[in-house]
This record gives C-alpha cells, sequence and structure tokens, in this order.
C-alpha cells in the first residue's frame, strides 16, 4: 500500500495524500472500514448541525442574547440525575499537561510527572497527512513502549517506567474540519471521526488491557445537540468492538460561548460516557467575539492580554462550570495558563511561575479538581498548588459551589470587562497572528511566543479582536479610531519586523492572516481556508469536494 502514487481506495474509503512511512499500520482495511462505518452513521448527522451552528449565530448577530433553553429545564431542575463515576486512571487529574502528539512530546509529557496527557490532535497540531498519521504511529508506540528519539544534540528522549506515566486523553479535531485525504463516496470524513476511530479501534483493547481505558476530549462542541452525537458515536463504536457500553469516557471543553448556556445538559447527553468539563478559556474568548463581532461596542474587549479570568465574565463562566459539573458527580478541570518557562531567563522564568501559581491557586480555591499546563517544568507548580488544597483527597469532587448562582446574564456581562484597546494591543494581534500561522504552515501547531504558548485558539482571539475593533471603529486609549487602513499600515510594520530565514512560509502566513482578518466577510475558522489552501493535496488530478456549508462565513 505505501508504494502507490494515485488515490487508492480499500473497503470504501479513498485516500488520497502521499503515503508517508508505515502508514499501512494505521490504515489497516479493517480500520479504514470501522471508520467508514462511524462515518457513514453520522455524516449527515454532522452537516446538519454545522448548519444550525451558522443560523445560531445569525440569531445571535440579528441581536438574540443565548439564554438557558426553556425545554431542557427539567434536565437542570431534576437532582437525582448523575454521570458515570470516574473511570480507572480518571480519578485523579490535579495536573494534566496538554501539547500535540509529535514523537518528542509524547516522550516529554508521559515523563512529565502529571496525572493526565492531553494528546492533542486538534489546536495544538497542525493537521498535516504526515502529522495525522505519524499521531496515531506516536500513541500506539507510547503503549507498546518502543518510542524513543535522540534530538539533534545527541539528547535520548525514552519512557520513564510504566507506573509512573500519567493517563493519556486523545483530544480529536472538532466537527467543522474536515480530512480531504480520506473520502467516502466523494466525500471527505470528519477529521474527528478520523482521529477519535483510528485511535479507538487501534487502541481500546490495548488501553483497557492495561488498566485504563479509551479516553477523551471534545473540542468546539457549540450545544447537547453535538454533544449527542458525539455520544451516539461511543455507542457505535462501543458495539462494533464489543467493547462494553460506558468504557469511552469524554471530557468536554466548555470553550464556546453557546455552550455555556447548556453545561449540565451536555453531561445529561454524554452521562454514561462523561468524564466532566474543562474551561477551555481562549476558544471561549475567541467563541464570544465571533458570535458578537457585530454587536456593538457592549461586546468589544479590550487587549487581548486584559482579558484574564479574573473578568467577571470569565469568573461566571469557570464558576458556574464547577458548580455544574459537582452538581452531577463530573470533573471540572481548569483552563490553560498560557506563560511558558523560559530556561535562558531567570527574570522571565520566575514571572512565568509566579503567573501559574496565581492562575491555579484560583482554580483550586474555586473548586476545580485538576487544571492544565503547556510545559513540563510548570507540572510541579500546578501539583504543589492542588496538592495543598485536595491534601490525600483525589478530587474535590464534594464542593458542590452551592453559593454560585446559574445565571445565563452573568455569561454575557461583557460590558463590565475592564481594560483598552492600545496600539501595542493591536501589534501583538498582528506580530502574533503571523508568527502562528507561520508555525502552523511548517507543521508546528504550538509554538512559545513571547513566553506565552499560543496555539489556534489564541492566534483565532489575535485576529477576530483586529476584525471586530476595525468593524466597530473601536477607539484605542489615545483617541485613536482603528480602522481597516491604519491597521494595514501596522501590518506592514510589523511584517517588516519579522525574522526571516530559509524556508519560512511568513508570505503564506501574511496572505491567510489578511484573509482572515481584513476581509468583510468574517471566516468561522482561519485553519479551514489555511488547510484549504496549503494543506490540502489534491493528487492524480481528482481535488477532494470542498464542504461548501462548512466554509460558509459566519
Amino acid at each position: 500500500m505505501n508504494s502507490f502514487t494515485d488515490n487508492f481506495t480499500i473497503n470504501g474509503v479513498t485516500l488520497t495524500a502521499q503515503p508517508i512511512c508505515r502508514q499501512g499500520e494505521v490504515l489497516t482495511p479493517d480500520a479504514l472500514a470501522f471508520v467508514a462505518k462511524l462515518h457513514k452513521a453520522t455524516a449527515g448527522r454532522r452537516q446538519e448541525l454545522l448548519q444550525a451552528r451558522r443560523e445560531r449565530r445569525q440569531q445571535i448577530i440579528k441581536g438574540q442574547d443565548p439564554r438557558f433553553l426553556r425545554e431542557t429545564e427539567s434536565v437542570r431542575n431534576d437532582p437525582n440525575w448523575r454521570v458515570a463515576p470516574p473511570a480507572p486512571g480518571l480519578e485523579d487529574r490535579r495536573v494534566e499537561i496538554t501539547g500535540p502528539v509529535d514523537k518528542k512530546m509524547t516522550i516529554n509529557a508521559l515523563n512529565s510527572g502529571a496525572k493526565v496527557w492531553l494528546a492533542d490532535m486538534e489546536d495544538a497540531s497542525t493537521p498535516s497527512w504526515r502529522n495525522v498519521i505519524q499521531g496515531q504511529l506516536n500513541l500506539t508506540d507510547a503503549l507498546e513502549r518502543r518510542i524513543d528519539f535522540t534530538s539533534t544534540e545527541g539528547k535520548e528522549y525514552k519512557l520513564r517506567a510504566a507506573g509512573e506515566l500519567p493517563t493519556i486523553v486523545v483530544r480529536p479535531r472538532g466537527w467543522h474540519l474536515p480530512e480531504k485525504h480520506m473520502l467516502v463516496d466523494g466525500t471527505p470524513i470528519a477529521g474527528g471521526i478520523v482521529d477519535f476511530g483510528l485511535y479507538f479501534f487501534h487502541n481500546a483493547l490495548r488501553l483497557i488491557a492495561q488498566g485504563k481505558g479509551p479516553y477523551f476530549y471534545l473540542p468546539k462542541i457549540e450545544n447537547r445537540l453535538e454533544a449527542r452525537l458525539w455520544n451516539d458515536i461511543f455507542i457505535l463504536a462501543q458495539d462494533l468492538l464489543g467493547i462494553p457500553q460506558g468504557t469511552i469516557r469524554a471530557t468536554v471543553l466548555i470553550e464556546t460561548i453557546t455552550a455555556a448556556f447548556e453545561m449540565e445538559e451536555i453531561l445529561h447527553e454524554l452521562r454514561d460516557h462523561a468524564a466532566g468539563l474543562n474551561a477551555g478559556r481562549w476558544d471561549y474568548i475567541f467563541s464570544l467575539i465571533k458570535n458578537f463581532r457585530t454587536r456593538g461596542p457592549r461586546f468589544v474587549l479590550p487587549d487581548r492580554g486584559q482579558v484574564t479570568m479574573t473578568q467577571p465574565f470569565m469568573r461566571a463562566y469557570t464558576e458556574q462550570l464547577v458548580r455544574a459539573c459537582h452538581k452531577r458527580g463530573a470533573m471540572a478541570i481548569g483552563g490553560m495558563a498560557a506563560a511558558v518557562p523560559n530556561r535562558k531567563d531567570a527574570a522571565a522564568n520566575a514571572i512565568a511561575f509566579e503567573k501559574v501559581r496565581a492562575d491555579k491557586t484560583r482554580e483550586a480555591d474555586d473548586g476545580f479538581d485538576g487544571s492544565w499546563v503547556a510545559h513540563p517544568d510548570l507540572v510541579p507548580v500546578c501539583r504543589e498548588v492542588f496538592d495543598g488544597v485536595l491534601g490525600d483527597r483525589p478530587n474535590q469532587l464534594d464542593r458542590l459551589r452551592e453559593d454560585v448562582t446559574a445565571d445565563d446574564r452573568a455569561l454575557i456581562d461583557i460590558s463590565s470587562t475592564t481594560g483598552t484597546i492600545t496600539q501595542q494591543g493591536i501589534r501583538n494581534n498582528i506580530e502574533v497572528g503571523i508568527r502562528y500561522i507561520e508555525s502552523w504552515l511548517r507543521g508546528n501547531g504550538a509554538v512559545a511566543i513571547h513566553n506565552l504558548m499560543e496555539d489556534a485558539a489564541t492566534a483565532e482571539i489575535s485576529r477576530s479582536q483586529l476584525w471586530q475593533w476595525i468593524f466597530s471603529r473601536a477607539i484605542t486609549d489615545d483617541g485613536d479610531v482603528v480602522t481597516r487602513e491604519w491597521v494595514e499600515d501596522m501590518l506592514d510594520e510589523e511584517f517588516a519586523r519579522l525574522e526571516r530565514f530559509e524556508g519560512d512560509r511568513f508570505a503564506d502566513a501574511r496572505d491567510i492572516f489578511e484573509e482572515v482578518t481584513l476581509s468583510n466577510e468574517f471566516p468561522a475558522f482561519l485553519t479551514l481556508p489555511a488547510y484549504d489552501r496549503f494543506l490540502h493535496e489534491a493528487r492524480a488530478g481528482v481535488d477532494a469536494p470542498s464542504e461548501n456549508p462548512a466554509l460558509v462565513p459566519a
């Protein structure tokens, strides 16, 4: 199979990308048949849900604020239902490390001392065909303890003893992202189905034999019906492999503004498979900007760096998340602290550690059961904070936060946000956006810029803020009106300052950045045009059809 040069079909799945080494170990006939069954059972519903997303955004744009749903009041008011109890390996989640599934990060994350590794096939990973397949290989190799890595400097990376390794929780791609290198009847399979299906097919029984199970983080969910689709996929997948129902466990990222109004409902839909909710703070801010981008000054946020977790609408979101989770016996996992250490700069290192400690202290005191870090050096910081609150307890599920009121108005109380828009904030958004996209195009979806870990979500904030500030004619702290012409001038200046290098992708990155920032229309995700233009390999004269509805700006 690894020698073909044209499109190749196996069990109804057509592969269109240039094959990579060891691809045949992942794309076996049985694995492809399994993924095809998941696709055929869900493709229509996925498209309906994507269309429902666009319709919901249009309602919000036209002035309809989200509220708690009347039709699901009975779910929220029923005191009796609970999610499944914590699964093996997920009882204690006090510190979780996140990162892409490249070989070096796989080993570093598993050796980090964290309780959980979020193996990220989504926002921290560029979905090139090589990354998609190599990530699957790395996960299986890690579970089989046959993974190692030697750096160009000669440093060797090997796994610790099995008993010291964290539980693996895989984050597949969101519903909006297609995998155009795998087609069924000429239609791309959803990237999330590919990531979930291949990992589950090859490793579910292996994970169970090791005393744990196939666990997942579900990204970008916007409502309970999208959670229901995942739950139905889990039921089908377990049936197809003859695995007991409830073996799969999923933690849902509450990282869209609409999902925040349906937290209990999302847990209810997944209740036999639910492990908890996570406060995906960066995508949450992006989602809020995207949905309310044309609604005027009431929804205009200050500089990205000033939108902290202590702002009233962010406090409402996180406290209501803990309340919803613990009411239903689900874990509440805190968000990513963006600060990353710099081993070459002691002063910057001290600042990063202080910021992370303050962030994790607030989360632990609020009742979260654990939280995320992006770098192995931060694992001890997070663990120390949660050790201080949890002690010998694995979690604080018994802390019900009944002092918190479920308040839908507070979730969109943006006008109480303090801060200003500054010229430096505009310039920072430009620089970060272009530098991140350039890195993404070279295959690296997680990159440290100015001692902050940037992924697709933070790049989305950068470009969507600029779009909204231009549309709203926002005013800076110096009294300047943010106009397209002014931003274009600053973009020229910032682009000229970038350090170029052989093989860089800055020209392509600028093209994408301008398309998603300066266009009259607002592309729903920057990764969609970037994927279409630069990552999708159309081979043998056959181009995968575009999922036109999913790409309509909204």
